[in-house]
């Protein structure tokens, strides 16, 4: 299972603070439910639609993959409405604070301001987190035991996968 996680290639130095934040961010995500930043084949940053736009149907392939592999059954399929809409909202509300960082950040930032960047994505990944749990939750509490040892699994290689990678 793939984490559909890019760090994007930064063609301005003055922008990689920003980008390493918001890649920082999105890789506290990188759990089964994975929010993508992409970067054009140039290796510069592409346009904000072109970018929410790979987001949205990278996260859109995530729903996919984990609707699949969590066995989704037609009496989960609203509590996974759920699951899904947040992870796609979590998803936007990240792309947009990327975007609006990197518009300060074309100036340059001192390194207390770099700091307080990194801060305010790892804040807003925890706000989402616990949002998406509270709705994975309610999934998983609806789950038959023998669904639960499956999803308990595909979070389990899903962890396993990223340390591996990570190194």
């Amino acid at each position: 299972m793939s984490s559909f996680l890019h760090l994007p290639v930064i063609a301005s130095t003055s922008r990689r603070p920003v980008y390493v934040a918001a890649f920082m961010g999105a890789a506290l995500l990188a759990s089964p439910l994975a929010l993508a930043q992409t970067a054009s084949g140039n290796g510069t940053m592409t346009t904000h639609q072109s970018r929410a736009a790979q987001a949205e149907e990278t996260v859109d392939q995530r729903i996919a993959t984990l609707h699949q592999e969590l066995q989704i059954t037609p009496d989960e399929e609203n509590d996974w409405k759920a699951v899904a809409q947040t992870m796609r909202d979590n998803a936007a509300a990240m792309a947009k604070m990327a975007d609006a960082k990197a518009g300060e950040a074309a100036e340059g930032l001192t390194a207390v301001q770099d700091l307080q960047t990194y801060a305010s994505f790892a804040q807003a990944h925890l706000d989402h987190l616990k949002t998406l749990t509270a709705a994975f939750e309610t999934l998983y509490d609806a789950m038959p035991a023998s669904q639960k040892k499956i999803a308990d699994g595909v979070f389990e290689q899903s962890h396993h996968k990223e340390a591996s990678t990570a190194g």
